[in-house]
């Protein structure tokens, strides 16, 4: 690879990001704020069930093992 070359290929490198990057659907802002709070929601069901599931099982270890 040429030295010389290699300022050229981050120019259109850049220039073909750019194109891809109009090519994009971006979501709105309404869609972006659903789909956090749909994550979000759906990160605190799955840790109170594993919580759950912890105390549950820490419990009956303790009954009957320790």
């Amino acid at each position: 690879m040429n030295i010389r070359e290699f300022p050229n290929k981050i120019v259109t490198f850049l220039k073909e990001v750019l194109l891809e990057l109009k090519k994009v659907n971006w979501p709105t802002r309404q869609e972006t704020l659903r789909y956090t709070l749909i994550v979000i929601g759906i990160s605190v069901v799955i840790a109170a069930f594993l919580g759950g599931l912890d105390v549950i099982f820490t419990t009956l270890l303790n009954k009957f093992v320790l």
